[in-house]
């Protein structure tokens, strides 16, 4: 039925355009006819000789006079006729494209005929030679603002005004080279007015380029009950307006763009407007490059009518962005219509009214709703523990979930696992210049330390694994609001198994695992400092990733005296800190030589503290026995004798590693005196003093394995 309506509209609309044409062509005629009459009448005698370049016209030369190419005759009850079909068409349910030009963009009668006389050009190929004809010039094959003001019966001086619809819109094209007047100058219609007048809707080509459709298709989801009240609001905010310009700007503040464009979508779906996309970056700053790009997107609005989406969530507050939102305030105060601009924080300054709206990813719950929707009710204990570890929005559910359950590799995986490592790689924050990534390859059988120790890491993973059970679903996350962070201390000598115990939880866990670099963290100018924690907190918590803070005591040293500025802003990044580590969603953990250096508002917040302490005999020998691959070919290595020399299990390692360089050289398996020779190495390095007696081997009094 639509489609019948639509060509039955078109072809109304090319009916009309036949009309149209043939009443042009008539008052064309008409008045190239009433010009030869008239020049007929008056023939005065010339007392001297005509002036060069003008043609006068003689009694013989009128009566010769041949009638407009094409037409005979016309009469002026031919045109009233003609004028009075065409009038006929305003009264339609669907007018033609050139009325609702007319109407929506303010047109005058006299300004709708001027641009059909334009556009005509286009299609009739006979126009040409009738605007010639009209303006006694072969060379003027094309109509101007004089021709114009002559031909048509309510003629207005106005319409040549910048401020009128025709050059206000960019209706018309004007070449007018040098010094040439206005008025008879060549006026070409616009290519995208003259085929929205054939009846042919589409974007304009210039703004492709700098427009991007945002479409999401729910496919079964709905919007949770938290963004679905903010699209209500939004739809009644619109309605209430009573027009265009008094809609306000609807600012769509928070750090998910991706929500944001979902609970924008939707708000256009309801306003039945297509929703396109435009970056701030690309608006224009010279202000006349502005202003033609407004003036086209407001005339775009009117002939295909939308929303306009404006992406200003990465403009910060530089040189590059003061100039994005001085183009941004210009452009809205000089633009009407459906706007959801796109910002972290609300912005005063926007040009014209606004009202804002908080807009975050689904509550857990809704997450949780969402997961189980998707994955049926076999996986309910799955929905679970996706929405209590990963903070991800609607779309990102719906995508992971439907890519997921339709993967060809379904088989080989079980579908709870497939599903974690989805959501492990997609919320993997992007840290690449604060952060390290670890690859988490040790497990609980290679971590060497004593049983209270080992209990404690056990516990930590288990809180970790747990937390969604105990704090939303037994109530703790209702009751407070504090104190629901999870973090811990690792504190000990270097090369105890500190970082190697955070790559046994990361693995546990199944979680991502940054260790953060202090030095591109930390810096000296006022303020940066923070700015990089929050980009880090902001980056991690989606996925709860875990953040390992080695040497923690460079950034979480005791507070001071304020006894300068320095001392002042110093605190003021340690006050920071607490706050966003207390809030951190995921697993924080501190490591530190220097537990005594910490500030103690740290140590009252860190859930648990774990002492890594040197490394007795007995658990030196477990690490030396699983210190070396299986792959790795050794001989005959003592045990009992190499727990006798002091060192921890990072130092086990480093020696175990370069014995096995030391045996791939010489061609041999790994034997003790390539371990002693490595270990002389590590003593020597550490600035420890040698014994020979400790690193010597004697091979009658090896011990046989």
């Amino acid at each position: 039925m639509k489609a019948s309506k639509s060509r039955s509209w078109q072809q109304q609309n090319d009916e009309y355009l036949r009309k149209a044409l043939a009443w042009l062509r008539f008052r064309l005629a008409w008045f190239i006819e009433q010009s030869a009459g008239a020049a007929s009448r008056v023939q005065p005698e010339p007392r001297s000789a005509p002036h060069k370049g003008v043609r006068r016209s003689s009694g013989r030369d009128a009566k010769q006079a041949q009638p407009a190419v094409g037409t005979n005759s016309i009469s002026e009850k031919q045109l009233a006729r003609a004028a009075e079909e065409l009038a006929a068409f305003e009264t339609v349910d669907q007018p033609p494209a050139l009325i609702v030009l007319r109407r929506n963009l303010g047109l005058s009668r006299f300004e709708s005929e001027v641009l059909l006389l334009c556009a005509a050009m286009e299609f009739d190929t006979r126009m040409a030679l009738l605007c010639a004809q009209a303006q006694d010039d072969p060379a003027r094959r094309y109509p101007t603002f004089a021709l114009a003001l002559a031909l048509f019966a309510e003629p207005a001086w106005d319409v040549l005004s910048p401020e009128r619809p025709l050059r206000y819109w960019r209706l018309l094209e004007i070449n007018q080279p040098g010094a040439q007047p206005l008025t008879t100058s060549a006026l070409r219609a616009d290519e995208r007015i003259v085929n929205y007048i054939k009846g042919l809707n589409y974007l304009d080509d210039r703004l492709v380029p700098l427009l991007l459709p945002l479409r999401y298709e729910n496919r079964g989801l709905d919007l949770p009950p938290s963004q679905r009240s903010t699209v209500d609001s939004m739809i009644r905010q619109a309605g209430e307006a009573g027009s265009l310009r008094a809609v306000p700007v609807m600012q769509l503040l928070g750090v998910d763009s991706s929500s944001k464009q979902l609970v924008a979508s939707h708000a256009a779906a309801a306003l039945r407007l297509p929703l396109y996309r435009l970056p701030i970056e690309l608006l224009p700053s010279p202000p006349a490059e502005l202003e033609q790009l407004t003036r086209l997107l407001m005339r775009e609005g009117v002939l295909w009518p939308f929303a306009l989406y404006l992406d200003a969530h990465e403009m910060e507050k530089t040189a590059t962005g003061d100039t994005h939102a001085s183009a941004l305030h210009r452009f809205l105060a000089r633009s009407s219509g459906i706007f959801f601009l796109d910002t972290q924080d609300r912005r005063m300054e926007t040009g014209r009214a606004s009202v804002a709206f908080d807009i975050g990813k689904p509550t857990k719950s809704e997450q949780h709703q969402a997961w189980d929707s998707l994955l049926g009710a076999q996986q309910n204990g799955m929905a679970a523990r996706l929405a209590g570890q990963f903070n991800l929005n609607l779309t990102t559910i719906h995508q992971i979930a439907r890519t997921t359950l339709s993967s060809p590799a379904i088989g080989q995986q079980s579908i709870p696992q497939q599903l974690w490592e989805a959501c492990v790689v997609d919320t993997r924050p992007r840290l690449e210049l604060l952060a390290q990534r670890i690859e988490p390859k040790a497990t609980w059988e290679d971590i060497v330390l004593p049983e209270p120790e080992l209990k404690l890491l056990h516990e930590l993973a288990a809180q970790v694994a747990n937390r969604t059970r105990v704090y939303s679903d037994w109530g703790f996350a209702a009751k407070r609001s504090r104190g629901l962070s999870i973090n811990a201390l690792f504190a000990g000598e270097s090369g105890t198994g500190k970082t190697m115990a955070a790559e046994v939880l990361a693995n546990d866990l199944r979680l991502s695992l940054f260790r953060i670099d202090l030095s591109a963290v930390v810096s000296k100018y006022i303020g940066e400092t923070e700015k990089n924690l929050r980009r880090l907190f902001d980056a991690a918590e989606d996925g709860g990733a875990i953040l390992f803070f080695d040497e923690a005591d460079a950034l979480f040293g005791k507070r001071s005296d304020v006894k300068d500025s320095h001392d002042r802003y110093a605190n003021i990044e340690i006050n920071y800190l607490l706050q966003r580590i207390e809030a951190y969603r995921g697993l924080a953990i501190l490591a530190t030589n220097r537990k005594s250096a910490l500030d103690q508002a740290f140590m009252r917040r860190i859930r648990f503290i774990v002492e890594f302490r040197a490394h007795g005999i007995q658990e030196r020998k477990t690490i030396w026995e699983r210190v070396f691959p299986r792959e790795t070919e050794t001989a005959q290595l003592d045990f009992d004798r190499l727990v006798q020399l002091n060192l921890n299990g990072g130092n086990i390692n480093n020696v175990a590693m370069n014995a096995a360089f030391l045996a791939a050289g010489a061609g041999t398996p790994v034997t003790m005196p390539l371990i002693f020779e490595a270990a002389r190495a590590e003593f020597r390095k550490l600035e420890r003093p040698i014994y020979e007696a400790d690193f010597q081997w004697d091979e009658e009094t090896e011990v046989v394995a």
